[in-house]
């Protein structure tokens, strides 16, 4: 019954952003991903990593099969692509296969094997459709909301010493290597959401059945929940407010000053600027902290080349979403928040609502929701007294760190302790 709900509701999400980006004269996440059927995907191993997710319900037998079909599918493609000088890619066969699966679990299968392949066949496109939902909420962002609130949040970044402005700079020094590192660390998030994802669910072939929590479920509420918030606070980033933008958009013809990243902006009052309808509002929170949070979580408890690849990416990201000029320091701080809070949210869900969880979740949402207002109304004060409101923010989102460490310390097994040996007489 609460796969049942979940997937109307999901349905009935997915249709009324459908008919919101239609209004506008953009195609909506159901269209672009049925297009990607026949047409070049966008993310190839997006496509080939949702393939993966959905394969933990197969044997080992079956993903060979599953996996050569993907493949061989796509060499059609390619193929056929090259003969028309069409644009190149790949992942049509994983999804040819993710959607093969599906006919199969209604034609094929019943009972308890029926519903697991389902839900394997769900859970992979849900990853690709999260992608396109974001994607869609991102082009609604700029067409509804034509002022931006970056000077409120550049003023409110002084109290943290302007750190996208630093972090620039030292990226610019690490040259093209450097920068093209972070840049593929920051693009393929999701692929490493899925490595993560994939050990999580590594025994569900064998046991039968999905654990009750996993990153997966953590990183889709996030891309759902967040866009909300941009809606909210539209933010477009240091580099397009105060830079020479990227990708196209014209930032330098709508920035307020040209000085990211070599000259941080000046402290002065803050208002709203009106921004172009292209750039993405997609700074506050910044989800791209919040995923890499979610990761560096779930990774804890994985061998320790995990660990360190959980790491590594957290430590990546964040030093791309400020190296890059695509958020500034405050964001960071309240996508980490965020990020704790959602995840605090659904483990309670999942473990039944208990008296420290609600504290954790009301306490995280508290924090969140102060951090949104000082931002707004209290960005001057900010900017003037660094010493104070610079150590505060810090101190807010550790707190927030301390409550999780803490709570979900108690919702962990009990460890016993290792028994002592007795002591034995010495032999006479």
């Amino acid at each position: 019954m609460l796969w049942a709900v979940a997937g109307v509701a999901t349905l009935g999400f997915l249709i009324a952003l459908e008919i919101a980006a239609r209004r506008y004269g953009l195609p909506g996440p159901m269209t672009s991903q049925a297009q990607e059927v026949i047409f070049a995907p966008k993310s190839g191993f997006l496509l080939y990593a949702s393939m993966g997710l959905m394969m933990l319900v197969l044997t080992w037998r079956q993903r060979f099969i599953a996996l050569g079909v993907a493949i061989g599918i796509d060499i059609v493609f390619v193929l056929v692509r090259w003969a028309l000088d069409a644009k190149m890619s790949f992942g049509n066969g994983a999804l040819w296969v993710v959607l093969g699966c599906a006919v199969i679990a209604l034609t094929r299968r019943t009972g308890n094997e029926r519903a697991l392949l389902l839900k394997g066949v769900g859970l992979g496109l849900l990853l690709v459709t999260g992608r396109k939902t974001g994607d869609t909420w991102l082009l609604i962002t700029s067409k509804t909301r034509p002022m931006v609130l970056d000077p409120y949040l550049a003023a409110a970044d002084h109290a943290l010493g302007n750190p996208s402005w630093l972090v620039g700079r030292l990226v610019r020094a690490t040259g093209p290597v450097g920068t093209h590192l972070l840049d593929w660390v920051y693009a393929q998030l999701a692929v490493a959401a899925v490595v993560v994802a994939l050990y999580q669910l590594r025994k569900v072939s064998v046991e039968r059945r999905f654990p009750r929590h996993h990153l997966v479920r953590t990183f889709l509420v996030i891309g759902v929940v967040g866009p909300a918030i941009y809606m909210i606070f539209p933010v477009v980033g240091p580099i397009f407010a105060y830079g020479t933008g990227a990708f196209g958009t014209g930032g330098e013809h709508w920035a307020i000053a040209n000085l990211w990243p070599d000259t941080p902006p000046p402290i002065s009052p803050p208002h709203p600027v009106l921004y172009d309808e292209i750039t993405p509002r997609n700074c506050m929170p910044s989800l791209h902290t919040a995923w890499a949070t979610a990761i560096f979580i779930h990774s804890r408890k994985g061998p320790r080349a995990l660990r360190f690849a959980g790491t590594f990416w957290l430590i990546a990201t964040l030093t791309a979403t400020l190296g890059f000029g695509y958020h500034y320091g405050v964001d960071l701080i309240a996508g980490v928040v965020f990020a704790l809070t959602i995840e605090a949210a659904l483990r309670s869900f999942d473990r039944g609502w208990n008296r420290a969880g609600i504290q954790m979740v009301a306490y995280g949402t508290a924090v969140f929701a102060a951090l949104l207002v000082s931002y707004r109304y209290l960005p001057m004060e900010m900017a003037t007294h660094p010493w104070v409101f610079g150590p505060l923010l810090l101190l807010a989102m550790a707190s927030v760190i301390h409550v999780y460490v803490r709570t979900t310390k108690l919702w962990e097994p009990a460890t016993a302790p290792t028994p002592r040996p007795e002591p034995q007489p010495e032999p006479v």
